[in-house]
């Protein structure tokens, strides 16, 4: 009986050692679980507080840029106020448009068939001339700006009315200092153009009726960025033309030289056949007495002294 209670008490030890190992062993596993979790999770969340403060960075790196940009347009819009300020006052304003006609003009055309600040012989200056075929276009740029802006600013119909009359005064005062440079006598064509720089300016200029006759009456064109451009193409295929029409001209005088250079050759060609064909019938005349004075000759070396006629020997004798 006493056996069979220590092997009982044997077996409850073990098994109640058994169940601390297992507690203790998953007690411990459990820990180290934990703990990896733990890690995982704190692994996740510094990386997400690195991509945060990324993120962060690179909105304070936009922020930064923003306000660069903020700060350029500021200064942009001031320069434009000050650019507006500047152009109050006609020479700058023209100088401006003087500036702009003068890029057009280098950018289409070869810097030969254009002049700035041409003088005619009366003492005017114009701005520009284009040279075609030897005769010149005169351009002059005008930038009717403060009329222009006035009656923009017209809060009523009656205001805008009275200041689109000034503002057409305005523009014919310029046609007419335009038309002054055309002056035929001095190889200008028999028009003149009129470069307005702004486009906003010249389809209100173009939109006049008044303005339009009184451009047609004093042959003055006016042109804006845009259309100048076309008006230039043209004159670049004019000039194209006028190269053509010159390099043909030199080919055909040089064809008409060469057709008196071929007369000549033939000439002289016929006189050599001339004197070819005297020579040849010169030769054959020395030919045929030479084939003659041959056949003479055999015939005399064939002939026998007893043929020869009487008195022969005597004759040759007195001959000697």
């Amino acid at each position: 009986m006493e056996t069979v209670v220590i092997v009982l008490l044997l077996v409850l030890s073990t098994i109640l050692l058994a169940m601390v190992g297992f507690l203790l062993w998953d007690r411990l596993h459990r820990e180290r679980r934990l703990k990896d979790q733990g890690d995982t999770l704190a692994k996740a969340v510094g990386e997400r507080i690195d991509g945060t403060i990324a993120v962060f960075s690179e909105l304070h790196k936009s922020l930064g840029e923003l306000k660069k940009q903020t700060s350029s347009i500021e200064e942009a819009g001031k320069n434009i106020l000050t650019l507006q300020e500047i152009l109050r006052s006609p020479k700058p304003r023209g100088g401006l448009g003087e500036l702009m006609l003068e890029r057009l003009l280098a950018d289409n055309l070869p810097r030969d068939f254009y002049d700035l600040q041409w003088r005619f012989k009366s003492g005017e200056t114009v701005d520009a001339v284009v040279r075609v075929g030897g005769n010149l276009v005169p351009i002059d740029a005008k930038f009717p700006l403060e009329d222009f802006e006035r009656m923009l600013a017209a809060e009523s119909d009656e205001e805008r009315a009275t200041i689109t009359r000034q503002f057409i005064r305005t523009v014919k005062k310029h046609i007419a200092e335009v038309a002054k440079y055309i002056l035929p006598d001095e190889n200008t064509f028999d028009f003149a153009l009129m470069y307005v720089p702004a486009e906003n300016i010249y389809y209100e200029t173009i939109l006049q009726s008044d303005i339009y006759c009184d451009c047609v009456r004093r042959k003055v064109f006016l042109v804006s960025p845009n259309s100048f451009n076309a008006y230039l193409q043209a004159i670049v295929l004019g000039l194209k033309g006028l190269r053509v029409e010159k390099a043909a001209r030199e080919i055909i005088g040089r064809l008409e030289r060469l057709r008196g250079d071929f007369a000549t050759f033939r000439s002289d060609y016929e006189t050599l056949g001339g004197h070819i064909h005297h020579t040849a019938s010169k030769y054959n005349e020395a030919s045929a007495k030479l084939t003659k004075l041959d056949d003479t000759l055999q015939r005399a070396s064939e002939m026998h002294p007893e043929k020869l006629p009487e008195g022969s020997a005597e004759t040759s004798g007195e001959d000697e």
